[in-house]
């Protein structure tokens, strides 16, 4: 099968540069389902985050734990249907609004990049809108193995006859013009369900997003979007990450270990229940530990007793010692796959976490000191009408899928039929995201 859209995959439509429109999302976890409801409104330069054409106003905020998802798959439809109506009818009830399509992430389906180039000859003495539309779409034809589908098709960079590493090449003269692209793919299987199970809560899917792309987009500022960086969404069931760099997105992976892991072994280590053991990574977890730890004693009910009839004491010291091992083991897994890729230089030694379980205390010096790199925590931002609890890093995926309308003209899928006005249409929009960007 070709990279070229699936009947079943759809692709979001850009949200037009000089309207106002309210759009909703739905980041789909494995511990946890997100909806966000917002207002984007045209702005005529993006003082904070480059490329953002819309600000964006939070208007609605539904979010339930996930039952039926299992490493960012589905794995019992009609648990997280019933998962995803509750989250979208709090959502939908605090904005005063009916949703009936959204835009829904994705991080099962083994995420992984693919590089490529395509090039056509150039019609006329200078390059034109109309030749970066052919080129782009004789990227599009690039295949992919028959049991993936290609998420995302995104050009990293121009060429013109020898000349590589050109951001906007319009005007320019030459003969043959050249892209290199960044394609995101995943299993088919996982994915198709994924939205199947959408549908099945009488919702549209408008667009399926990679979720490094979105926590990405929402988490990392422009310096280090441009400079290089790589953004690590820490999940519940899976870590994926990113690698940013020239203000693209440039490499996408995942690692199928998250902080439910985490939960897990402190259920078994310490002989209590799930409910328990995620109480007690909350409250006294940490990944690094302290010199009063094997001081400090907490209780632990035992699985399986009832009204604390039986508690066990322990030391806070035990605690991080089985947190520890697991985080380090995603850290390692995360380190060589990125040092794996041919993007890792182009990361700059810099990383931001994302995800629920990058609020884990010590984290950020555990994986300076395991990665190598300069490492700070991703909250989501240039974002409006969040409540305070949706400010954390938990929340860069879904803030994440807000921004992603305002970016989907740089791909290079073909768009959905639709009206054309005077300026606008495909290429029009190809041509307005070279112009804004550079």
């Amino acid at each position: 099968m070709s990279a070229r859209t699936s009947d079943w995959l759809p692709r979001a439509r850009p949200v037009p540069p000089g309207r106002s429109q309210t759009v909703a999302v739905l980041d789909i976890g494995s511990t946890k389902i997100c909806c966000l409801i917002a207002r984007l409104r045209p702005q005529r330069q993006a003082v904070e985050h480059t490329g953002r054409s819309h600000a964006i106003e939070v208007v609605g905020v539904g979010h339930q734990r996930a039952v039926g998802v299992k490493r960012g798959a589905i794995v019992d439809m009609e648990s997280a249907e019933r998962s995803i109506r509750m989250a979208v009818d709090a959502a939908e009830r605090m904005a005063g609004v009916t949703v009936e399509s959204v835009i829904v992430n994705v991080s099962a389906g083994r995420l992984a990049s693919e590089h490529f180039s395509a090039s056509v000859e150039v019609i006329g003495e200078s390059v034109t809108d109309g030749d970066i539309g052919r080129v782009l779409e004789a990227g599009r034809t690039h295949t992919v193995q028959r049991d993936q589908v290609a998420l995302h098709s995104l050009p990293i960079a121009f060429s013109l006859d020898e000349a590589g590493g050109i951001r906007d090449p319009r005007g320019m003269v030459g003969g043959r013009l050249g892209i290199d692209m960044h394609v995101v793919t995943a299993q088919a299987a996982p994915v198709r369900n994924l939205v199947l199970c959408v549908e099945r809560s009488h919702l549209a899917v408008e667009a399926v997003v990679a979720s490094p792309y979105a926590s990405g987009l929402a988490a990392l500022v422009d310096d280090e979007l441009e400079l290089g960086s790589a953004c690590i969404d820490l999940g519940g069931g899976t870590t994926t990450f990113g690698v940013f760099a020239y203000g693209r997105f440039v490499c996408a992976d995942a690692v199928a270990l998250g902080g439910h892991h985490v939960t897990m072994d402190l259920a078994r280590g310490l002989s209590t229940s799930m409910e328990a053991a995620e109480r007690i990574k909350t409250l006294y977890g940490s990944a690094i530990g302290a010199g009063s730890d094997h001081r400090d004693t907490i209780s632990v009910p035992l699985v399986g007793e009832r009204d604390h009839a039986g508690t066990n004491h322990v030391p806070r010291s035990q605690v991080t010692e089985i947190i520890r091992p697991r985080v380090e083991e995603i850290l390692e897994l995360v380190r060589d796959r990125l040092a794996a890729t041919p993007f890792s230089a182009l990361a700059g030694r810099r990383a931001v976490l994302t995800g629920g379980a990058s609020q884990l205390p010590g984290l950020v010096d555990l994986a300076e000191r395991i990665l190598g790199y300069k490492v700070r925590i991703g909250r989501p931002l240039g974002v409006d009408g969040l409540p305070e609890s949706g400010r954390s890093p938990a929340f860069a995926t879904s803030v994440g899928l807000l921004v992603y309308p305002q970016l989907a003209a740089i791909e290079s899928h073909q768009s959905r039929p639709r009206v054309v006005r005077p300026g606008g249409g495909y290429l029009a929009r190809v041509g307005n995201w070279i112009r804004d960007s550079f």
